[in-house]
């Protein structure tokens, strides 16, 4: 019965399913809109049924169905037009995937993650906005239109209408369809989904991607809808939170089996999601609201039950897994699924696949839903393996729901959200915490989190934490936690976790044996978790009204604190060699103090703890300043280079005002309310230096070795002059503490914008894109620092455009103190010093070595006065007193820097005097009255000290001393002089004050003091056996006070017994002393003493009155050596190393200059010895390896170090000067056919196709494109030692980027890059002497010689060393370029082939030198071109090769120029008029015997000139209207009979129209083109005669440079108009050049050879010879214009989008780098155009990262970019994404080196490519 029930409408939708599916569905849309439209829709479900089956799989014919459905009869295109004109969203909510490119604008969003798409930002006006461009790392959507994410300003022209008031309504019908499939459709996929679940335990997540994939088709559907606009988005938003449909449908009716075993299948999901069902607890809450009906499952979540314990390591310690109970089982809400949307969002969850993210109208109740997904979500997180991509696309679901601060409101009101994503955090982190090791590694209670966990390493956290910071920017959602005192409770515990975690302890035996990088995690965790959350809270705690937040906060900290405290066992000392940095709980405290101090004016002391809880919270912040100091002085060497990254990353500029800022700031706030005697105690005992402050000369530590106590006590003295000078929390403002940190950075180095940006510790509240403070980052920069444009060294070396300090910020604001504090590398502080000191020597202030200058504080907040106390305290003041001694008795290690800082402290002291001079308690005075009477410094500097009493090994010199005294006196001491010495001597220990001081306060807070102080172990104390002498206790006598040392440390340092006269004080003026040296630092204070109190002024003249020079230890004593102080010898070194340094460069200098001439306007040596040595010697030559000097012979030739390329930059030349535009719309195309190399070719083919091939070949020049060029760097060396050399560079492993297999090497002198040597020949230089001298020979008789010489055949040269050599040069040129640039004749291989080759060699570089000259030979004298230039030597070899070949007399053109000869051919000659004269003079010269006299060379040259200027002639003659030529021929032939009629154009130029006129349509065929060229003016005579010199100078050119270089001749510099008359000129063409005819010299008759020439014409034109120089591209200004175009371009060849886009910047050609698609036999797309455009020369700039890369044959480089953002800096990948705009000077530069052939010499980073580019 069943069967037939459901057999009838099967039947039906059969029939359906066979009609065309337009039709269907357009009978389908008909029925449907009757008013009674049942039957239409049983036919629907019913096609439904049959096509959306789930067990048919997912098959393209049913998306389809659904497209034609849904569009109801029309197109599905036409559909989606139609919906997209009803879109009325006022957002655009494009959706995107990964790798999208989309903007961020600062300046228009409120939220930090707002962002555009393309489109949106391009129609949107944000000219002038802080904006970048960034790739989407995992997709998201576009926020145009909403006002809460950004300002309404920056909205596009499009979504800027607040309404779709100008949208009409949608029609009922055009949607209809949707409604009824769409539900359908949705339902499949997620039918799809829950039967690909298996249960977790048969199987991995795996199959649910599988089945994802397969519903790749449908999702990407479901995108395309939500693009066609907010109409469709409409109805999408209706079904998907539809809950009625989402239950008829999803649990199946009755009849429907599948659908509720696909139900069951869902439920079995849900409950071992691992959110385990507790039904009956669940009951009570769930029953309230469970909707009737079973749609609505209930599952109560309550802890995660997966003890993780089982996946643990053996070796790993065990994980501390905290008891259930603490958690508060009402967080975790029940987990229902009401709709469509909410089971969607959990299956993709589940299959950690979230692809889609429909921007709905109601985003309430997707948000509601995905709140309560939260704590699923995260779990699945934990699980995933690829939790990168996983959390990215969470973070963008989740930041478009809580940026929006209505909706965030409204979720933590309704469901809890704080108090889920607080409790989410602490599950999550639970999972992997282990024992605590600090402090008291047995009894200690603390749990921190393991940073080695992945939970940690791969940020697995990320997504929450994010979350949480982004919902705590907005105020109402932050007032709440902060309300709420549960909520900071959990929170605290929280933090706590990470309170002391990642613990270091000092190796002390061997090196750790495993470094763990695991620090790096957790300085990210405790930024991103802890800091983070805290600056965002900090921002609400601005105002006066919500101090009560602040005090609340604080009193949490606090109670944390003290718990953490009890948990690790902490009394009062803190363990020895453990350190953490991580100690998120004192930096809450310290943040919240000082926001309430600054902001809301807050009562410091209400706020503060007792004195005993202030001591215990200053201990760890105080230990990790002091490891900072043994970390540099190398004490945790064996702890690996990991623990300098730690101490490294905790000032590092992200997170010192996280870290090392408030730490600071903590103890400044713990030194301003304890006592300062127990606070400077404490620092000196935690650097470990007490030992060392004694007056005596020797000294034990017990705990440092010698070496390290000298860095030990600068670091202990600089911590306190930084605690007691800074100001960042302590009352400076916004701007203040900006301009300070920008110009610290700015002394270190100049920087570049981007990289100060990233220096300059923002404050990491994610709200604000802008720095707190009135003033901005760029008016603050203009005021600190000054621009320098990016420059270029001729090196090469690109520079970016940087920022250095104005000179009165080196003056005034300088500031080593902070520079110190701020630097990452210890060099940086020493990179600031010599700055700052070229500065001074620069304005002359001051030329020594000058010492960190004194830089005047901002007034203290007056909550922190106390500070002051530190500087007048006795401990510091006996210290102080007993460095100055040490120092002045060169005690060993003391250093410049200690007296420096001690200095400063002594002059911190002056400037701030304690104001309340109260009498103090008598308790402190009765210790050290003998040494200071009271204690303010100003009154302590002129106390003087007599008698010291110190404890000193037995070997000590005070020993001796005394013995000595004791030996002088010979009688026993009568005991009442020992006695009254020794009552007034000073014992002084810092422990022991320490200690009391400490009792006093425990004391006076009313504990036990026995529980309180434990006795220190005395086991430090202990001696080993076999040790150092036994201490004996000495006094000394001093008799001096700090102002007497003061005055005495000014005579040793300048070296003069009385350096301050008493007329010194007098005159003195503090201003003046600013900068300058110690002598300086002593002057200034001993001025601001006498200046302060009349007492200190008094004792000071006393002091100069009777000063005299000290005691120096004796000098036979074998510590000799030892005074001489290691600063001195270090001073000394150094000056010996700059000595040499200096030397060395000027040495080098010289070298330079003689070696490498750089742009020096002498020739090179190579061409000057010929005429500067006795005219018949041969040329010597030095050999650069073996340096022995000689001339080059057969048996051991001399060599030039050669460079052989191919290059194409002859043949990119065009006709026009402007270079072509890239093309950056489809509108625009580059035409490759004008350029030189297409020219040449078109025209050679053309010839053989009328002509005989071994003519042709003679009649042109190849190698335009793919010619060889050949360059040198000048130097020689003999080939045997250049072969013996290349043998030494191929057994040298370290090869540097060349390929010594491929005959690459560097020159041995100049290391420019080589690839051959080129033999130079024996004999002389030039041709000098008899071979230049003028001869008077007539014209006929030179042509005569000049036949003769070319019939001589010639010689094969004798076999010898260098006619080998010759011969394998030969080889390498032919080996440089590829076959194809070689073979143009019918009949490969054939010998005119190789002639062809040979002499285009000589042309193209002949051709490139002209080019490189400019053009033109107006600049005249010998070039850096020409100074380099190797085209003697090269000639020498070709014609040694090309005299192998003799031309044929009977084919020989030479006849043809010189006598009228006929001969008739079936495939004649080239004609004479079509042939390249410059060719033509290559070929005689390089043919005829060498060397060959001057006279010939004229003579071939005159000859060739009247073939040129005929050719001239016929060329012009075209150009013509026909009336022209009719009248010119005429105005010819009136002069022909004129004496002298063939040195006149006129009769020439009619001559030759007259003949051409006969020959077959040469004029005829070209009179459409003509018509077009001669629209111009009537040609006047003047403008014949230009032309015509312009026709011939190229030709002119040619020949001078030839004759340069053969002879030697000069080539004097002009005017642009006066180069024709001297070239002709310099080539000896008589004439006296009023006109181009009158240089003709005809041997024959003109008009006869003319008549002839013409004769053998047939249509073709003369070729211009006339080409503009090669030029890159035209590159338009803004490079968004290319970006925009090319990164979205498909590739020509593969119809892809490359992933790697780049241009060829020589043709435009775009191409896929890298990309598989495109390669050919192994070589990819840029390799292979590289080749085929320039002859593997290729200069490409890639798309996406803006860079240019340069590929040379099988090497390549990144040139850099020649696109700079505002600040003259590159972006390279587009990191930043500014706007870039072209740098003129660098395009110019690389242009300069493509037509140069310099990128092997300039460019230094090469890399072998391996085709795969």
């Amino acid at each position: 019965d069943l069967a037939r029930s459901t057999a009838i409408p099967r039947m039906m939708a059969a029939s359906l399913l066979r009609r065309d599916k337009k039709s269907t569905a357009a009978h389908l849309k008909a029925d449907l809109k009757r008013t009674d439209n049942s039957s239409g829709l049983r036919q629907l479900q019913e096609l439904l049924d049959s096509v959306l089956h789930p067990e048919r799989g997912s098959e393209p014919e049913a998306l389809e169905w659904c497209k034609w459905l849904l569009a109801g009869g029309d197109g599905f295109d036409e559909f989606c037009r139609t919906v997209r004109s009803y879109d009325n969203a006022t957002l655009c909510g494009l959706v995107w995937t990964a790798n999208f490119v989309a903007y961020r604008c600062r300046t228009c969003g409120i939220s930090p993650c707002m962002s555009l798409c393309a489109e949106c930002f391009n129609n949107g006006d944000h000219t002038g906005h802080d904006f970048n461009m960034f790739r989407s790392q995992a997709g998201g959507a576009c926020d145009c239109g909403d006002g809460n994410v950004m300002r309404e300003s920056g909205f596009c022209s499009r979504h800027r209408l607040k309404t779709g008031e100008n949208v009409p309504l949608v029609p009922r019908d055009l949607l209809l369809m949707s409604e009824m499939v769409l539900p359908r459709f949705i339902i499949t996929i997620i039918q799809y989904l829950r039967d690909g679940y298996t249960e977790p335990e048969s199987a991995a997540d795996r199959d649910l991607q599988k089945v994802l994939q397969q519903l790749d088709l449908h999702i990407s559907f479901l995108e395309e809808l939500t693009k066609m606009g907010g109409a469709m988005r409409t109805v999408l938003t209706k079904i998907l939170t539809n809950q009625q449909t989402f239950k008829e449908l999803s649990m199946g009716q009755e009849e429907n089996v599948y659908a509720k075993r696909s139900y069951e299948k869902y439920l079995s999901a849900l409950k071992s999601s691992g959110l385990v069902s507790v039904e009956e607890k669940g009951a009570g809450a769930g029953a309230t609201d469970t909707p009737a009906g079973a749609g609505a499952l209930t599952v109560h979540v309550f802890v995660w039950q997966e003890d993780q314990d089982g996946l643990q390591g053996v070796g790993q310690r065990k994980r501390v897994k905290l008891s259930s109970s603490t958690k508060d089982p009402s967080i975790m809400d029940t987990l229902k699924h009401k709709c469509f949307l909410e089971e969607l969002l959990f299956w993709t969850i589940n299959s950690q696949s979230s692809t889609f993210v429909i921007r709905t109208r109601e985003k309430i109740t997707f948000t509601k839903t995905f709140v309560q997904h939260y704590a699923f979500i995260m779990k699945t997180l934990m699980k995933s393996h690829e939790s990168d991509t996983m959390s990215n696309r969470i973070v963008h679901i989740s930041v478009q729901l809580f940026s929006n601060e209505e909706l965030a409101r409204h979720v933590t009101e309704e469901c809890q959200l704080l108090d889920i994503m607080v409790t989410v955090l602490l599950y999550m982190m639970e999972s992997c915490l282990i024992k605590s090791e600090l402090q008291d590694e047995e009894n200690n209670h603390h749990v921190v989190v393991n940073c080695g966990e992945a939970l940690l390493k791969n940020n697995t956290y990320w997504p929450l934490v994010s979350d949480f910071i982004n919902i705590l920017s907005h105020q109402s959602v932050a007032k709440r936690f902060l309300e709420d005192q549960s909520l900071l409770r959990l929170w605290m515990s929280f933090v706590s976790f990470f309170q002391g975690m990642n613990l270091n302890k000092r190796e002390l035996n061997e090196h750790v044996e495993f470094e763990s990088q695991t620090y790096y995690a957790a300085f990210a965790a405790e930024l991103e978790a802890c800091a983070q959350p805290m600056w965002g809270l900090l921002t609400h705690c601005k105002v006066k009204e919500t101090h009560e937040y602040t005090k609340t906060v604080v009193r949490y900290c606090l109670e944390t604190l003290q718990m953490w405290f009890d948990t690790i066992g902490f009394v009062d000392e803190p363990a020895l060699n453990q350190l953490t940095f991580h100690l998120p709980l004192h930096r809450y405290y310290a943040m919240f103090l000082s926001k309430g101090v600054k902001c809301q004016g807050l009562d410091l002391d209400s706020l503060l703890p007792d004195q005993e809880m202030l001591m215990k919270i200053m201990v760890h912040p105080l230990q990790i300043q002091a490891s900072l100091s043994e970390i540099h002085s190398n004490m945790w060497v064996r702890n690996g280079l990991q623990i300098k990254g730690q101490a490294m990353t905790y000032v590092q500029s992200h997170f010192c005002n996280s870290m090392i800022d408030p730490d600071i700031y903590l103890l400044q706030v713990c030194a301003s309310r304890l006592d300062p005697d127990y606070f400077i105690s404490s620092v000196f005992e935690r650097f470990k230096v007490v030992d060392l402050l004694t007056m005596a000369s020797q000294h034990q530590n017990a705990v440092l070795d010698s070496e390290q106590e000298r860095p030990m006590l600068e670091g202990a003295l600089t911590f306190l002059v930084i605690l007691s000078s800074l100001r960042v929390h302590l009352g400076m403002s916004d701007d203040e503490i900006l301009r300070a940190e920008m110009v610290s950075q700015l002394c270190m180095n100049d920087r570049t914008h981007s990289s100060l940006l990233d220096l300059i510790p923002e404050n990491p509240n994610p709200k604000s894109g802008v720095v707190p403070g009135s003033c901005s980052f760029e008016e603050m920069l203009s005021a600190v620092a000054d621009f320098k444009a990016p420059v270029f060294e001729p090196g090469g070396s690109m520079q970016q455009g940087m920022y250095t300090p104005k000179a009165e910020v080196w003056e005034k604001e300088f500031d080593p103190i902070m520079v110190i504090l701020r630097t990452v590398y210890r060099r940086d502080v020493q990179s600031a010093m010599d700055r700052y000191t070229a500065f001074l020597k620069q304005s002359g202030v001051h030329t020594g070595n000058p010492w960190p200058p004194y830089k005047e504080r901002t007034a203290l907040h007056p909550c922190y006065k106390g500070l002051v106390r530190l500087l007048h305290c006795k401990t510091l003041h006996i210290v102080i007193f007993t460095l100055l001694y040490k120092i002045w008795m060169d005690h060993q290690n003391m250093s410049e820097h200690v007296l420096c800082m001690v200095l400063y402290l002594i002059e911190l002291g002056l400037d701030n005097q304690v104001q309340d001079d109260k009498v103090e308690e008598v308790s402190f005075e009765h210790c050290h009255d003998s040494w200071f009477p009271g204690t303010s410094l100003l009154s302590n500097l002129h106390h003087v000290i007599n008698f010291v009493r110190v404890r000193v090994p037995e070997t000590a010199p005070e020993v001796e001393r005394k013995r000595e005294r004791e030996r002088e006196r010979e009688t026993p001491a009568s005991t009442s002089s020992e006695s009254s010495t020794f009552g007034q001597a000073q014992v002084f220990s810092l422990v022991a004050e320490r200690r009391r001081k400490f009792q006093e306060i425990i004391n006076r807070s009313n504990h036990e003091a026995s529980q309180a102080v434990r006795p220190k172990s005395s086991s430090s104390r202990l001696l080993p056996p076999g040790s150092p002498p036994q201490l004996v206790t000495e006094i000394l006598e001093i008799g001096e006070s700090m102002l007497s040392l003061l005055v005495k440390l000014h005579q040793k340092l300048s070296g003069k017994q009385n350096s301050l006269s008493l007329s010194w004080l007098a005159e003195v003026d503090p201003a003046h002393h600013a900068h300058g040296d110690g002598l300086t630092a002593i002057e200034r204070i001993l001025a601001k003493a006498a200046a302060r109190s009349r007492h200190s002024k008094r004792c000071l003249q006393e002091i100069c009155g009777k000063v005299c020079p000290p005691i120096p230890p004796k000098k036979n004593s074998p510590g000799d050596k030892k005074s001489m102080d290691k600063e001195e010898r270090r001073q000394r070194a150094r000056e010996r190393q700059q000595k040499l340094l200096a030397e060395f460069a000027s040495r080098q200098k010289s070298f330079m200059e003689t070696a490498m001439d750089v742009e020096s306007p002498e020739t090179d040596a190579v061409m000057e010895m010929g005429s500067a040595e006795p005219l018949d010697s041969e040329v010597l030559y030095d050999c650069v390896i073996c340096g022995q000097s000689g001339p080059s012979t057969e048996d051991r030739p001399t060599g030039l170090v050669v460079l052989l390329q191919a290059s194409s930059v002859l043949g990119h030349r065009c006709r026009s000067d402007t270079p072509k535009r890239l093309p950056t719309t489809d509108e625009e195309h580059i035409y490759p056919e004008d350029t030189c190399g297409a020219a040449h070719d078109v025209r050679l083919s053309l010839m053989q196709r009328y002509f005989k091939d071994s003519s042709c070949l003679q009649s042109v020049s190849i190698g335009w494109d793919g010619g060889v060029y050949v360059q040198t760097c000048g130097h020689t060396l003999h080939i045997d030692c250049h072969k013996s050399y290349m043998e030494s560079l191929r057994n040298d492993q370290v090869l540097q980027g060349f390929s010594v297999d491929k005959g690459e090497f560097t020159c041995p002198l100049c290391r420019q890059f080589a690839n051959s040597v080129l033999p130079c020949r024996p004999g002389r230089g030039m041709e000098t002497g008899a071979w230049h001298a003028p001869s008077n020979k007539s014209m006929s008789t030179l042509v005569r010689e000049v036949e003769d010489l070319q019939e001589q055949l010639g010689i094969f040269p004798a076999e010898s060393n260098l006619s080998k050599e010759m011969e394998s040069v030969i080889k390498d040129i032919k080996n440089t370029t590829q076959k194809k640039y070689m073979d143009y004749g019918k009949n490969p291989g054939s010998p005119d082939n190789d002639f062809l080759f040979m002499y285009s060699v000589a042309r193209t570089n002949l051709e490139l030198e002209l080019v490189h000259r400019g053009g033109n030979l107006c600049s005249g004298g010998a070039s850096a071109a020409a100074k380099r230039s190797c085209l003697n030597q090269l000639f020498h070899v070709l014609a040694m090769h090309m005299r192998l070949y003799s031309i044929d007399s009977a084919y020989n053109p030479w006849t043809r120029l010189t006598q009228s000869t006929y001969c008739d051919d079936e495939r004649p000659e080239v004609p004479m008029l079509f042939r390249d004269v410059p060719s033509l003079l290559i070929i005689f010269i390089l043919t005829m015997p060498q060397p060959l006299r001057k006279e010939h060379f004229t003579c071939v040259v005159k000859v060739l000139y009247s073939l040129q200027y005929t050719q001239a002639l016929a060329a012009l003659s075209v150009r013509f209207s026909p009336e022209e030529r009719l009248a010119w021929s005429n105005t010819g032939a009136a002069k022909k009979n004129t004496p002298n009629s063939d040195k006149s154009w006129e009769s020439l130029l009619g001559h030759v129209i007259s003949e051409l006129t006969k020959a077959k349509d040469v004029y005829d065929t070209s009179s459409e083109e003509t018509l077009v060229v001669s629209h111009r003016n009537v040609w006047s005579p003047q403008s014949i005669e230009f032309s015509l010199q312009q026709f011939c100078l190229p030709f002119l050119r040619l020949s001078c440079l030839l004759q340069h270089h053969l002879y030697g001749d000069s080539l004097p510099g002009c005017l642009v108009e006066e180069e024709f008359s001297l070239l002709a000129g310099c080539l000896g063409l008589a004439g006296s050049a009023q006109s181009s005819a009158a240089c003709l010299e005809w041997n024959i008759s003109a008009l006869d050879l003319i008549s002839q020439w013409c004769s053998e014409v047939i249509s073709l034109l003369v070729q211009d010879p006339q080409w503009a120089a090669p030029r890159l591209l035209h590159l338009p200004d803004n490079y968004n214009t290319i970006f925009q175009y090319y990164h979205r371009k498909s590739c020509t060849s593969c119809g892809k989008t490359p992933k790697d886009p780049a241009l060829c910047l020589v043709c435009g050609a775009f191409v896929c780098l890298k990309g598989h698609c495109c390669k050919q036999q192994g070589v990819c797309e840029c390799v292979l155009h590289s080749q085929h455009c320039g002859a593997a020369t290729g200069i490409f700039l890639l798309i996406n990262a803006s860079v240019i890369i340069i590929i040379r044959g099988h090497r390549f480089c990144l040139w850099g970019s020649v696109y700079l953002d505002a600040h003259g800096e590159e972006d390279r990948d587009l990191r930043r994404g500014k706007p870039l705009y072209l740098c003129e000077e660098r395009y110019r530069v690389l242009e300069q080196q493509w037509v140069s052939h310099t990128f092997d010499h300039i460019n230094k980073r090469w890399g072998p490519h391996y085709n795969g580019l």
